[in-house]
């Protein structure tokens, strides 16, 4: 199994002054579920390099095992420090694609040449697009063989709009997730705020909030090990 996890490359929360980029949790359960079960992980971002961590997710509050065991981690620390341009990645190289989500794909990844060709390219060859919280919004211009939105009619979710109301940031962002997949026509889900919710349709798989990420990416796993 080869899969490419893509982070953004976005560090400003809007023009608030403050920091933004990948939330820990998103990258970090995901990264364990998907290399414990003996995938072979490539990580991109637009720019390449280190990508930015949105400083709030390495708070006491938001740190769990997995989180803890990355920054434990020094060959993981050592792969994010050196993600791929984005640009460099090649789809048929690859099984399936896994964004992490934090506020910072709501800037670059949602408008990124590279990674909307790389979701309609896996998309299209049938292999697993997989998405979660915010990272949700990567999916916002990518189309399907016929020139539609990818999510037209297609069961969805991301962070909703009561999450983002929830972190003071609705009126920061440069779009709400949840207003943007159903505007291009999702069929959109989501539970109480910060539970776990993920909805898989075909192979199109999406996760609501932190809480989903690990589930999401067992998710993807189970696609890829029929």
């Amino acid at each position: 199994m080869k899969i490419v996890m893509v982070l953004t490359s976005h560090d400003q929360l809007g023009d608030t002054g403050d920091k933004t980029g990948f939330w820990l949790e998103e990258f970090a359960a995901p990264y364990y579920v998907l290399k414990d079960a003996g995938a072979e992980i490539t990580l991109a971002s637009p720019r390449g390099g280190q990508p930015p961590l949105d400083p709030k997710s390495d708070e006491p509050d938001f740190r769990t095992g997995a989180t803890e065991r990355f920054k434990a981690d020094a060959d993981a620390r050592q792969a994010l420090a050196n993600t791929r341009p984005l640009a460099t990645i090649v789809a048929e190289d690859y099984d399936a694609v896994f964004y992490p989500g934090g506020h910072g794909p709501l800037w670059d990844l949602s408008q990124d040449k590279a990674s909307i060709a790389l979701i309609e390219a896996l998309y299209s060859a049938g292999k697993p697009v997989a998405a979660v919280c915010h990272a949700s919004a990567v999916l916002n211009r990518a189309l399907d063989r016929d020139g539609q939105a990818l999510v037209a009619g297609k069961s969805v979710t991301g962070f909703s709009n009561s999450e983002e109301a929830a972190v003071a940031l609705t009126d920061i962002v440069p779009f709400l997730v949840e207003d943007q997949l159903r505007a291009l026509g999702g069929e959109y889900s989501c539970a109480d705020d910060w539970q776990a919710h993920v909805v898989v349709d075909g192979h199109l798989i999406t996760g609501q909030n932190p809480a989903s990420s690990e589930s999401a990416a067992r998710a993807l796993l189970e696609q890829l090990q029929r």
